[in-house]
């Protein structure tokens, strides 16, 4: 494969996905707009530099979303990672407009709830209950058992429904 062709599937594979792959990496960061930025551009390097190995893969948003979810928990474990704070939120981007913007009180709540997981727990919730992915697969994309899947994800929400349990109430559906 030439590099110009290379350089145009790649740059094709980007612009259709970039805004689902941010909003997992906003996720994964827990609100942290910067720290999303930098986990998603070390994933996009690792796969346009082993794009052709991504390119045979059978599912090539599902490989890009396993070495995202390895770049976030690389670079959690990096003891020497600084906590740098943007002071505003930055413009809409490619990704469209947030969808939970509808209710940034709502959002804000979530978003402070998941950063008080560690990154192996908030990983877990992320893959299992954003991006719907059964245990066996979570298991295989952190490279642990599906014990420990469980096990995390139990504690996690656990977590979750006692920080967030007052505060959500869902909204009743209108009758039609």
């Amino acid at each position: 494969m030439k590099d110009a062709e290379r350089d145009a599937e790649f740059s094709a594979f980007v612009a259709e996905h970039r805004g689902a792959l941010l909003r997992i990496a906003r996720l994964l960061a827990a609100g942290d707009d910067a720290r999303a930025e930098d986990v998603l551009q070390t994933t996009l390097t690792r796969l346009y530099v082993g794009w052709r190995h991504v390119r045979r893969a059978d599912n090539r948003l599902g490989y890009a979303r396993t070495s995202l979810t390895h770049a976030f928990v690389d670079e959690s474990r990096r003891a020497h990672r600084r906590r740098e704070l943007t002071t505003s939120r930055p413009a809409e981007g490619l990704d469209g407009p947030d969808p939970a913007a509808a209710d940034p009180d709502l959002r804000q709540l979530v978003v402070a709830a998941l950063a008080d997981l560690g990154p192996r727990q908030r990983a877990v919730v992320v893959l299992r209950h954003w991006l719907d992915l059964d245990v066996a697969e979570t298991a295989r994309v952190l490279g642990c058992s599906t014990g420990t899947v469980k096990s995390q994800n139990a504690r996690a929400l656990e977590h979750l429904r006692s920080r967030l349990g007052p505060s959500i109430h869902p909204v009743p559906e209108e009758s039609t």
